[in-house]
């Protein structure tokens, strides 16, 4: 029996939830856990071919390859140049795919990229700010190197508010270029024989987003292209579409008609994959002895490689009554950036925080009350407040600076605020299934990020049904189900959860269609839970499960949902606070606590969230102590191009986390949470330096060496 009508206008009141807003673990944490989870990168086939990218190691440089002596390599099936990066034969970035090769064995695959005997004639380049506006720098675009100038604001009004201030700081924030450093690299499998179908196997943030372009490569309709994301390694917005490697492949796979298995090495990935944009920003930035910000003078300029980068602009979330700002794109000869987690958002964050840090400082008022008379919203009120008693600053010796006299090691704590959009989209369809034998399965043909989709998926529909989270098959990752969005900008959960609401509520009151005719009750009166049907006035008219589902037709049920806007919600505030302590002899700083506080509307599952939360603060957490894209700007080589020299954070360097869900938003509605939690760590990080030993750094990272120096200037 199929059902199309009756929808769920709420979700229903939380304190009768057994599944939702409760602690739930993840239905694939036994796969993976225990190794049995299948990545892409897993992907064995019969007659399966291995592809290798050579990428350029130079900005500018003109190759020339050696193709028929890389052909001769045993072993190696295909090798083809790599045009579509390539200007008039230059390469314009560091990184550019210029050859890939398919072979027997990953062994043969790299024999044959050593056997092109790549040659380069190096050209021009411009991989910093100072090469890329000097006045003779080559040009990174035709347009020029200096782009998409925005401006915002009237600058003299702001300089005349500024002007009147009591206290005034101007100063130059700059933050690196971080990479994503997904454990899984970008890549693909493709298996196609030459015949009339291809199944492309993806590590990608969209199922739906990659048989169009591959079809397009093979040469089949676009409906014989399926589509297989079963698990994926990290994305954090950097994997969208079939990508560079996964274009190399289908052309590999078209010319070899055999399947290939293309991931890219952790050296590539680096400089091929995108990146988080670096950013520079001064500000100018004034209040008055109330604490209360007047005005604001910024200029951004954006590093995105050849793309323009991001920042979402400034003043970001205080309240400044005149501001101007102007934002630009400062281009150059590396890979370009692309979304990550909350894109722009952090790098805006960093600016904001640290000066109203030091207004706050040099007015002599506690930075926490400082941010609270500046920020509208009583949320942000109560979330700092939160984060303020969990880190324990009523307590805190130093709430107006750090002392006079300086201990061995001296003790800080900062403070940062978020805020993202986190809203829904009409796209998602759910179709869920009650067969006669009682199995239930729900289906739909979203990636799970490793952000517990597919653990809500079912809990959804056990909710609706009574049932507990194992009867439910949770069916996702195949582009040959329903439709579902992308997952980027934390859209995923408020677009999709919504869908599978509907289809279940629609399973479910088409169940009870059925067994009210059958029970001799009015289908209003039917409930589902702990595994039985009954009605709530006739206690004696009742089923379990398995017998209910028994007297279905041999097709069963099936309902599909859809978006339902009452059910998502949009905009989300939050509120951190991190406690470092500084070795104020070796410069030392390593952080004791973090905490976060953040409003989500409904949690779905309490478990994942919280593991969302406590996985931003740590991205946060390394992005401010650690990561650092470095190039060598005279030779153009990238220094760190794995994680023996690229340092993320690690095991010892994480702390305690407290991460605090805010349950004083009582929205019934559910929201995204991935982006905001991953914005304000740094800056937390970086004002709670500066409370422990009076050390202002305003580049990121926080490292040893800048920390000394502070300290020796005091």
């Amino acid at each position: 029996m199929a059902v199309q009508d009756s929808s769920p206008t709420t979700w229903g009141p939380r304190e009768d939830m057994r599944l939702l807003n409760a602690d739930v673990p993840r239905v694939d944490g036994p796969l993976k856990v225990s190794g049995r989870a299948r990545y892409t990168h897993d992907i064995r086939l019969p007659g399966m071919l291995w592809g290798k990218i050579l990428c350029c190691p130079y900005p500018v440089a003109k190759p020339t390859l050696d193709f028929d002596r890389a052909q001769a390599v045993p072993g190696v099936r295909v090798v083809l140049p790599i045009e579509d990066g390539l200007r008039d034969g230059w390469t314009r970035r560091l990184g550019t795919p210029i050859a890939a090769v398919a072979a027997d064995t990953p062994e043969a695959a790299d024999d044959a990229l050593a056997a092109l005997n790549a040659r380069y004639e190096e050209g021009d380049w411009a991989v910093n700010y100072d090469q890329a506006v000097a006045p003779d720098a080559p040009k990174v675009h035709e347009e020029g190197n200096i782009r998409h100038l925005q401006v915002d604001g009237d600058e003299a009004a702001a300089q005349g508010e500024l002007d009147g201030c009591d206290a005034v700081v101007e100063a130059i924030y700059t933050l690196p270029v971080q990479f994503h450093a997904c454990l899984e690299t970008h890549g693909v499998v493709v298996d196609y024989r030459g015949e009339d179908e291809a199944t492309i196997y993806a590590s990608t943030q969209g199922t739906f987003t990659i048989a169009a372009d591959a079809a397009q490569i093979l040469g089949l309709p676009q409906n014989k292209v399926t589509v297989l994301v079963e698990h994926m390694g990290g994305g954090f917005g950097a994997k969208f579409g079939l990508d560079v490697p996964g274009r190399i492949a289908c052309l590999l796979a078209k010319e070899a008609r055999a399947p290939v298995h293309l991931m890219l090495s952790r050296a590539d990935e680096f400089h091929t994959a995108g990146n988080r944009s670096g950013s520079t920003q001064y500000m100018k930035a004034g209040a008055n002895a109330d604490g209360k910000l007047k005005g604001l003078v910024a200029r951004i300029w954006k590093f995105g490689g050849v793309n323009r980068g991001a920042n979402p602009g400034q003043p970001y979330i205080y309240d400044v009554p005149t501001s101007y700002a102007e934002a630009m794109s400062i281009l150059t000869h590396t890979d370009g950036s692309r979304a990550m987690r909350a894109p722009g958002h952090p790098q805006a964050s960093f600016a904001i925080e640290s000066v109203v840090d030091e207004l706050a400082a040099s007015l002599g008022l506690d930075p926490l009350e400082f941010r609270k008379k500046n920020l509208a919203s009583p949320v942000y009120h109560r979330q700092l407040d939160r984060a303020a008693k969990e880190i324990g600053w009523a307590a805190h010796p130093n709430k107006l600076g750090p002392p006079a006299e300086l201990p061995d090691r001296a003790v800080g704590i900062g403070f940062g605020v978020a805020t993202w959009g986190a809203g829904g989209r009409p796209t998602c369809e759910v179709d869920v299934r009650i067969d006669q034998d009682g199995s239930v399965t729900s289906s739909v043909g979203t990636q799970d990020l490793g952000t517990g989709t597919r653990t809500y998926v079912a809990s959804i529909v056990a909710e609706e049904l009574g049932l507990p989270v194992s009867a439910v098959e949770p069916r996702i990752g195949d582009s040959r189900l329903g439709a579902s969005v992308a997952s980027g900008g934390s859209v995923t959960t408020p677009s999709l959860a919504p869908a599978v609401k509907d289809a279940a509520h629609k399973a479910r009151e088409a169940l009870f269609a059925e067994l009210a005719e059958l029970l001799g009750s009015n289908p209003r009166n039917l409930r589902a839970k702990d595994g039985v049907v009954f009605d709530v006035e006739e206690s004696d008219k009742r089923m379990n499960w398995k017998e209910a589902c028994a007297c279905l037709a041999p097709a069963g049920i099936e309902a599909r949902g859809t978006f339902q806007r009452g059910l998502a919600g949009n905009g989300v505030h939050g509120a951190q606070a991190a406690k470092v302590e500084v070795d104020t002899v070796t410069g030392e700083l390593r952080v004791l606590k973090m905490v976060c506080v953040q409003d989500i509307g409904l949690p779905l599952n309490r478990l994942a969230t919280r593991s969302q939360m406590n996985g931003g603060v740590i991205q946060a957490l390394s992005y401010g102590l650690f990561e650092e894209r470095v190039i060598d700007p005279w030779l153009g080589l990238g220094l760190n191009n794995g994680f023996e020299e690229y340092r993320i954070a690690g095991t010892k360097d994480i702390p305690e986390i407290v991460s605090i869900i805010d349950d004083e938003d009582r929205r019934d509605q559910v929201l995204g949470v991935g982006e905001p939690v991953v914005i304000p760590g740094q800056s937390a990080i970086a004002n709670a330096l500066f409370n422990a030993c009076g050390v202002r750094i305003r580049d990121l990272p926080l490292t040893r060496d800048k920390i000394i120096n502070g300290l020796t200037a005091l």
